[in-house]
């Protein structure tokens, strides 16, 4: 599914590049293809909920080596907690950056997932105590999830929840 070589205009990318201590995300497009450098057009996202919850130390090993090395796999992780995020253009170097080339569908969930304030809705969710307010926030991330227009979006984000055992 991830592949570094034979990169062109059009595929998607997940990337990811260094912040203080640790990583953030970066999903894209590629806009162009020189030698082994790559232009990216997307966004960059800074988990700064999970990187939170390692400052606190709530937060075990796996989470930190999210943190210093994501992959497209296991970045959904950093993405359950607060996030920040902007709009990216830069190039890479294939050779000497960790750039993998994703599935249209993997891009679409992660920066759906990000632009749709879904860190935000689960992670209010997460830090609530049982009792009104959380069942509240649980309503809340519930409607947000039967809104959506992406099924493959949506689909994730059930399974996610159905994990962290968030729905009733």
């Amino acid at each position: 599914m991830f592949q570094k070589k034979g990169w062109k205009e059009g595929d998607f990318a997940f990337a990811s590049k260094p912040n203080g201590e640790y990583n953030d995300i970066i999903v894209g497009i590629v806009t162009g293809v020189e030698n082994n450098n790559i232009g990216v057009n997307g966004i960059v996202i800074n988990p700064v909920g999970l990187k939170n919850k390692v400052l606190q130390g709530k937060a075990g090993p796996q989470s930190v080596e999210i943190l210093k090395n994501p992959k497209p796999k296991e970045c959904i992780f950093a993405l359950i907690y607060r996030v920040e995020f902007n709009n990216f253009t830069g190039v890479f170097d294939v050779d000497t950056n960790d750039v993998y080339k994703i599935h249209k569908n993997i891009h679409n969930i992660i920066s759906g997932w990000v632009r749709e304030s879904i860190p935000e809705l689960i992670n209010n969710v997460l830090s609530l105590p049982n009792g009104p307010e959380r069942d509240q926030a649980k309503r809340l991330l519930k409607q947000r999830m039967d809104t959506l227009y992406d099924k493959e979006l949506k689909k994730y984000m059930y399974s996610i929840c159905r994990g962290l055992k968030i729905l009733n």
